[in-house]
């Protein structure tokens, strides 16, 4: 018999079935875990589109659930397990291993470092397609007709975020549809030979149209010869193509997470790194760590937001879309600006940007030796919200903070010596407002090195006058094993140069070292957790296990050491996953232990008199 039930009632229904928890329902999905979470929230307000509704269909046939009625509504009943053969093991292949398998299409073509250079602007071409046909979508709707939406936007582009001519479109691309190539002024014609050529085509047109995609997308000619061959043979480069073109890997706005082209290129990255043998040497943050800030720093309407190490322009494009969910009535967005040193990375923060609507002004360039965005008077522009992932234990020559022309190190505690952690905390404070706020990404030793230590450290110095001055308001400790390149925990640092009166001479600590989930992998917070996590942060009560409140004075009783596992001990202490807190610790214990034995010595000397 079967029981009439809507899509939540669905999804949970093929999690039952496949063993399947919301995140990995959303990888099977290629969404997001807070999309898969609204959808089973069941409120109405938001419902799979087309594409996605065809993948929890052919899902559900997968898991046994016997769908009634495939319309935007399905009603299913409950059944048995369907066991997946080997023809059906490709439909549930994730994302990132389509994105190797693209890789792989041409590998021994190109060094792996260069695989990314020919595969991003694929990926990107892809997703910019995928986009436009959702905007025709949402113009049909509107006109009532898909023919006629593409008619009215061929004759008006202001009404797509972007316009993508027809050889640029991936129909077209992966000759899904054909397109008649026009005659050139001799009356030939201008068609492609090869796949290369179409291609290399295609960016062109896509530039043509969208000047601000020019050095972002047009950074490879897929057509070129060298000593007579084609760089990338075309045979293996439309193998590619075909891997993108698979319709279960839709990328359009609602089919991935925000910053998919991020983690591509962080995921290429790893891939190729982890087959050289080498270190990806990127930092990627975490989509659920840069959900994490944004909900803590809670960006409002209109308020200037800036990252200095922006890499793919995730975190920026976080705030924006919390800002959103916080008030979805505002017509006014936040203004983004960001800086990033790799190429690659800002082609890629470029696209994210363009993808989302988003106006970002990212420039390229060294922000510790050259800020980009300065005020008329040559000072650093200032911000309302700074957000950062900087590269951790980063070393700097000491001339560069000896010689700084912006003052950013000499006025707030001296100059770093070793490691740069604090020199990137100096810069955000120079960078923000009179009531601006920061949240910046760090190694966890930058809450003790130097703490216990007999000897003036300078690390330890700057880190007491950011105390002494107020202008920490709390650090969160992360979760071991989150991050690709390290599998240290990271901590999240927050400045606030207007704190609230309850929070004045205080400092917030918040040990989230045990709110992860195990993955592969790496390890993750739970998208579900990421708000109570920021409302414990928000929080003025200590809140035993997780939330520890310090005073001034406590700080400075232990040498300014701030690390959250020092001063929050969490249920099971047999499990200590801060060591530089344990080292310091333990070096604070040497150093009391040599002044108890100096003391015994001194008073034994006058006995022996």
């Amino acid at each position: 018999m079967t029981s009439a039930v809507a899509v939540p009632e669905a999804l949970r229904a093929i999690r039952a079935n496949l063993g399947l928890t919301q995140a990995g329902l959303a990888e099977r999905l290629g969404v997001s875990f807070a999309t898969v979470n609204r959808w089973e929230g069941g409120d109405g307000s938001t419902m799979p589109q087309k594409a996605k509704l065809a993948s929890i269909l052919a899902l559900a046939e997968e898991a046994g659930v016997d769908v009634a009625n495939p319309g935007d509504a399905p009603s299913v009943r409950s059944g048995r397990r369907k066991r997946v053969s080997k023809a059906d093991t490709k439909t549930t292949k994730p994302m990132e291993q389509m994105l190797w398998d693209a890789a792989c299409s041409i590998r021994g073509e190109k060094d792996a470092a260069k695989f990314k250079d020919y595969l991003l602007p694929l990926l990107f071409m892809k997703r910019l397609s995928d986009v436009f046909d959702d905007e025709i979508d949402r113009l049909a709707e509107e006109y009532g007709d898909r023919d006629v939406a593409l008619e009215i936007a061929e004759a008006d582009h202001s009404l797509l975020r972007f316009y993508l001519p027809p050889e640029a479109r991936w129909a077209v691309i992966s000759e899904r549809e054909r397109y008649e190539w026009p005659l050139d002024e001799r009356g030939r014609s201008t068609a492609p030979k090869d796949i290369g050529e179409h291609l290399t085509k295609a960016v062109r047109a896509v530039v043509r149209y969208n000047p601000s995609l020019a050095g972002v997308i047009d950074i490879v000619d897929f057509a070129e010869v060298r000593n007579g061959e084609r760089d990338i043979n075309p045979s293996k480069l439309k193998d590619v193509v075909q891997a993108f073109a698979d319709p279960r890997y839709r990328l359009g706005l609602a089919d991935v997470q925000p910053d998919f082209l991020g983690r591509a290129y962080e995921y290429l990255l790893r891939k190729f790194a982890e087959g050289s043998g080498q270190s990806a040497g990127e930092f990627f943050t975490p989509t659920e760590v840069g959900f994490l800030m944004a909900r803590i720093m809670r960006a409002r309407p209109g308020e200037t937001c800036y990252d200095y190490a922006c890499g793919s322009g995730g975190l920026l494009i976080k705030l924006q879309l919390i800002a959103r969910e916080i008030d979805p009535t505002s017509k006014v967005p936040l203004k983004l600006f960001g800086q990033e040193l790799q190429a690659e990375s800002y082609a890629v923060a470029t696209m994210n940007a363009i993808i989302h609507d988003m106006d970002v002004d990212i420039r390229r360039g060294d922000t510790m030796i050259n800020p980009k965005f300065r005020d008329t008077a040559g000072g650093l522009q200032r911000f309302d919200i700074v957000v950062a992932n900087p590269m951790w234990n980063q070393t700097f020559a000491t001339d560069i903070f000896d010689k700084d022309p912006y003052d950013r190190f000499s006025k707030a505690g001296g100059a770093t010596s070793g490691k740069g952690d604090w020199a990137w905390l100096q810069h955000a404070l120079a960078s923000m407002s009179d009531s601006g706020r920061a949240a910046v990404v760090l190694d966890t030793g930058a809450l003790t090195r130097g703490s216990g230590s007999r000897n003036e450290d300078r690390e330890r110095n700057i880190r007491k006058w950011f105390v002494e001055h107020d202008y920490i308001e709390g650090v969160v400790l992360l979760p071991d094993n989150l991050f690709y390149n390290t599998t240290a925990a990271g901590i999240i640092v927050i400045l606030n140069k207007r704190k609230p009166a309850a929070r004045r001479g205080k400092v917030v600590l918040l040990n989230a070292s045990k709110r992860f989930r195990k993955g592969r992998p790496k390890n993750y917070l739970a998208e579900e957790e990421l708000q109570q996590l920021a409302d414990l942060f928000r929080s003025d009560q200590p809140v035993d296990g997780e939330v520890g409140i310090i005073t001034t004075q406590q700080a400075r009783d232990a040498d300014y050491n701030l690390s959250p596992g020092h001063w929050v001990k969490t249920a099971d202490d047999s499990e200590v996953a801060d060591i530089s807190t344990l080292v310091t610790e333990l070096r604070g214990l040497v150093i009391r232990q040599r002044e108890t034995d100096e003391r015994v010595l001194q008073l034994l000397g006058r006995f022996a008199k």
